[in-house]
């Protein structure tokens, strides 16, 4: 039996100011897919679960904690550090919660709009349930209790370089307005390894023009290696799930507050960065955890 959810009330002139600067368009969603879910492919998301098996249990050795802070049904959002040059975080997140017992959801990470002039790339990240990184996308799918994966940081964060590693970007305000307009959790969560499977000493903007991406990154190993030099290292990686977080319960986001959406993210931000700090400072080896 689904569980009622629980929504605070809200002051009628509070309700109108939140819901007039929060309001997407939905145009945006309807040429993006919804009408078909986005081009999820439930049964070609199914034959890929062995090779994400692959990576996230032998390749990169993934630890997964603070799996309870999901919740098990109905919608909410999560947020995380970006990193890793190729979204691979974003795979190895969503695969983590599929394929756990105990919660067992397809939740939509976002990606960004440059793959969409990359046809095969974003027909596969669509099939495993990749959505366009739209403000109106992630408004439809939590009206359909569905879990979009939001990157806050967007480009700037798999595009860090080496030296910036660790460092949590701002956030975009997309989470905390959506947070605010449906009245949903935001669980946080950090991942500690994928910043080193491709070592970022520089980006070639150039090089990526040509690819149709922002950029191409530029690792000891990559372009003098070839194309051997695109493979991700095998470092030792810990995803950790944090508290969940409402904003609309806090006190200082109510009243005037309440549309203080760049407060809200920083709020955020900081969260998340004390997170990758923590468990940062617990890693021993990079390679071995």
């Amino acid at each position: 039996m689904r569980r009622t959810r629980r929504r605070l009330k809200v002051d009628a002139e509070t309700r109108e100011a939140l819901l007039k600067v929060t309001e997407p368009n939905r145009e945006d969603a309807e040429r993006a897919g919804c009408e078909l879910d986005y081009g999820l492919d439930l049964p070609f998301r199914q034959r890929s679960e062995p090779l994400f098996g692959f990576f996230y249990d032998k390749y990169w050795r993934c630890t997964t904690v603070g799996m309870e802070n999901v919740p098990r049904d109905g919608p909410a959002i999560l947020i995380g550090n970006h990193s890793g040059g190729l979204p691979f975080d974003a795979m190895m997140v969503a695969f983590a919660l599929s394929r756990d017992p105990a919660c067992g959801r397809i939740v939509r990470p976002l990606y960004d709009g440059f793959v969409e002039g990359m046809g095969p790339v974003r027909d596969m990240y669509r099939k495993l349930g990749g959505v366009p990184a739209k403000y109106a996308v992630a408004d439809d799918l939590l009206t359909r209790d569905d879990v979009p994966v939001i990157f806050p940081e967007g480009v700037g964060g798999v595009a860090k370089l080496y030296d910036e590693r660790y460092v949590v970007g701002r956030f975009s305000t997309s989470a905390a307005r959506l947070s605010l307009r449906h009245r949903v959790p935001i669980v946080p969560f950090a991942v500690i390894g994928a910043e080193e499977t491709y070592p970022m000493i520089a980006r070639s903007p150039q090089l990526g023009r040509l690819l149709g991406a922002p950029y191409v990154p530029i690792t000891p190993f990559f372009p003098m290696f070839g194309l051997a030099g695109m493979i991700p290292l095998p470092t030792k990686w810990t995803i950790a799930f944090g508290k969940r977080i409402y904003l609309y319960r806090e006190s200082r986001f109510r009243g005037p507050g309440c549309t203080d959406f760049d407060a809200m993210s920083d709020r955020l931000r900081r969260t998340v960065q004390i997170m990758v700090n923590r468990h940062l400072g617990r890693r021993s080896s990079i390679f071995l955890g």
